[in-house]
């Protein structure tokens, strides 16, 4: 009687041992809750899984136009001696105009030269928007003011060749002397 009564307690306690490491992750392929409690594993998730991915930026985020037209319109502020009425209406023509521009470079229907067509073409239009807001001193000024943005960039757009080519040149003389001689 001894012995049948130990034997029974053995093989439940054997069947419930079996059915508990199942059931977290131990058995059948670790298709448990997850390989006891931890990260990965089973099906199971913890809190870092429920988040997402957190470290792959995909890309920088980009600034609303908003902000970019309101640095723009404070540095009009200074030179061209805008009133409030002025700046704002300004920067509700330039973050419109910034929004366009954004729509004519993610076109994917038109080729380079028809975005750089579509660009001056938006430029014009916004300079127009712009100088019916100025009285005719303002527009002066703000013609001398573009001007200087475009020095700006055209100084930036040089130095940057510059350092290209100087890079070009530094790896054709790092390249080795690859003649044949006969």
């Amino acid at each position: 009687m001894k012995l049948t009564l130990n034997l029974i307690i053995f093989v439940f306690t054997l069947f419930c041992f079996n059915t508990v490491s199942a059931q977290y992750g131990n058995g059948y392929y670790n298709n448990g809750y997850g390989n006891g409690y931890g990260r990965g594993g089973g099906m199971g998730m913890d809190r870092s899984m429920m988040a997402g991915p957190q470290s792959t930026p995909s890309k920088p985020k980009e600034t609303p136009p908003e902000q970019t037209a309101a640095l723009i319109v404070d540095q009009m502020k200074q030179q061209i001696n805008l009133d409030e009425l002025q700046s704002i209406a300004i920067s509700n023509v330039l973050a419109d105009s910034i929004r366009e521009q954004g729509i004519l470079l993610k076109n994917e229907n038109s080729n380079q030269d028809q975005k750089i067509e579509q660009i001056k073409a938006l430029r014009e239009s916004t300079d127009k928007k712009i100088s019916a807001f100025l009285n005719p001193d303002q527009v002066e000024k703000y013609k001398t003011f573009m001007d200087s943005l475009k020095e700006v960039k055209k100084t930036k757009s040089k130095k940057k060749k510059d350092k290209d080519s100087k890079e070009d040149t530094k790896e054709v003389k790092d390249a080795p002397d690859t003649k044949i001689s006969e």
